[in-house]
This record gives C-alpha cells, structure tokens and sequence, in this order.
C-alpha cells in the first residue's frame, strides 16, 4: 500500500481506518517502508500468520512472534489500530490539541485509557536533532502554571512571590527564523531556573556559534557575545527595533498557552514537557497537510514506547531509540 493514498481529511479517515486489514496494510506501509523486518533481530526472514495477525521470525531467538505493534508506542495495548490511527489522527491536527475526556467520547474509550494513550503518541512526536539551529535565531522562556487570580487566598501566599514567577514552571524556547526549509522552526524544553548558566548553556548546546541570537534584555542573556552577535529588545522602550525582536517565540508561546488553558486545563509540571514536545512538533510541521502530519508521526512510532510504570514516575523512562 503507497501512503500516496492515504485520507486527506477526518471524515476520510475514520472511514478508511474502520477496516481492520485496511489499519494493518496502512501500518505496514507506514512502519516497514523497505519490507518486514524483525524488531528483535532485524531479519526479514519473516512469515505471516494470517490467523493470529502476526508475524513469526524464521531465526531461532526468543519471542519469534510479534504484530504490528511490537517496539512502538502501542505495544501491549489491547486497543485495535482502528482506535489508534485515528487517536493519532485526531491529535497531531488539533491545532489547541484534544483533552483526554474528548478522546473517550469520541473513540468510546475510557478517559484512562484515552489519557495514556494520548502520551504515547506524544512520545512519538517528539523530534530530537543534534543539528544546531543557525542564521537569526530568537530566545525566550516563559512561565506555565496557574493564574494568581484563581486561587485561593492562602494558596495565592504560599505560592506567588515577586513578580509572580515563583511556583511555576519554566520553559525556554528558541526559534531559527527561515530555516533550511524557508519555515520557522521551534525548540523548547523545561528547564529549572532563568540563570546565565542555564540558558547560555542551552544557546551554546542548540545555536551554530556566529548565529545572530536575538533576546529580551534579561541579564542572564549578558556574556554570549563574542560567541555568539547577541542584540537584545528591552520591552521598557520598545517591542521591535528593525529586526531585533523576539515574536516568532512570543508566537509560539500564545499557541502553547492556549492549548493547555483551552483544552487541557491543569497540566502537572511533570508532565509539561510532553505538552510542549506536542505543540512544537505541529508548530513545526504547520506547512504540512493533516494527512502527511499523520504520516509523520504514524511512522516515527517503531523505538519509542512508553509503559504506565514510566509515565506515572514508578520506572525511569527509556530513551529513544
């Protein structure tokens, strides 16, 4: 099956997934482009057992048999691949994202189910690269976390302090203008605290030295000249001076905040990073179709699973593959 034919629009697509063999030819196609291989030894030695919809490795080792499913976020899910594909589906097209509670009644799931499912998925859509951004690139962090005027009194006190920072979590964000692509790209991650040591050291870690990097005038930004042409917007006189500004991020941010105030609501700050993976990959992938973002993530599933033990914290989370 070519993904030349794959659905074009969410109607298509719950349609076109609600055929078990069709859902299985789609992930073949999706995960073994080059032929069907073993995911424990890599052979393509391999017989289909029509019966059991699997496949049995003809090399001698243990665990022979394996599905579709095998080493990918869906492992052990007793959920078929016509409730998967379309979670998938569903997820990476909803520009402000889809609640758990939506999942379940759209799918006929329960909201646990749809919740770990959901994670899973943003497993697979997260992108890492070793490649450094370079040419113009803007940073900025910002502030998750509730808003002071909804809490109670003595919860106000305990947590909000200063300028209201305090008791929230912190994400950095920096955005190559005009990449390779001719598209703005994203990154963004968690991180513990606004120090010189922390931000610098993830501009060295993700920018090409010689970049133009533009900020705002926090002081912690103050040192990555000459490494790096360091101007800086001090927003107490002005938001833009020529091209010395930091809204492509400023962007960025106003689409994460409204996908967690809008669709998620609360979002524990363990969790947070999974959100922000979320939103950057369709930040990133705007230019795409709904179809070729399905096709994206529906193929980076394979090296990334993720079991309820290390979602939950009981077990360390493995890194991808």
């Amino acid at each position: 099956m070519s993904t030349e034919y794959f659905p074009q629009t969410l109607a298509e697509a719950i349609r076109y997934f609600s055929d078990p063999d069709v859902c299985l030819r789609a992930m073949v196609a999706l995960r073994w482009p080059h032929g069907i291989t073993c995911p424990r030894c890599g052979s393509q030695v391999v017989t289909f057992l029509a019966n059991a919809r699997v496949w049995k490795c003809r090399t001698k080792h243990d665990q022979q048999k394996f599905s579709v499913k095998t080493g990918t976020v869906m492992e052990d899910s007793p959920l078929a691949l016509d409730k998967w594909l379309p979670a998938i589906w569903l997820l990476v097209n909803c520009k402000n994202g889809i609640s758990s509670y939506e999942l379940h009644r759209a799918l006929g799931i329960t909201q646990k189910t749809a919740w770990f499912m959901l994670h899973r998925i943003r497993r697979a859509m997260q992108t890492g690269t070793f490649v450094k951004m370079g040419g113009q690139v803007e940073v900025d962090e910002t502030y998750i976390g509730g808003l002071a005027r909804n809490m109670h009194k003595d919860k106000k006190a305990q947590k909000i302090t200063g300028t209201g920072g305090s008791g929230k979590t912190i994400v950095m964000g920096l955005l190559e203008r005009h990449g390779l692509d001719k598209t703005s790209k994203v990154r963004a991650k968690v991180v513990r605290n606004t120090s010189s040591e922390t931000l610098q050291g993830e501009v060295r870690k993700n920018v090409e030295a010689g970049s133009q990097v533009f900020t705002d005038a926090l002081v912690s930004y103050r040192g990555l000249d000459p490494e790096y042409v360091h101007q800086f917007i001090d927003y107490a006189e002005t938001y833009v001076r020529g091209n010395v500004h930091t809204n492509g991020i400023e962007n960025f941010w106003s689409l994460l905040k409204r996908s967690i105030r809008g669709s998620y609501v609360s979002v524990e700050p363990y969790h947070l990073f999974r959100y922000v993976d979320e939103q950057a990959f369709r930040f990133n992938e705007r230019k795409l179709t709904d179809s070729e973002r399905f096709i994206e993530v529906a193929s980076a599933v394979a090296g990334k699973r993720l079991t309820y033990k290390s979602l939950t914290g009981k077990l360390p989370e493995p890194s991808i593959a």
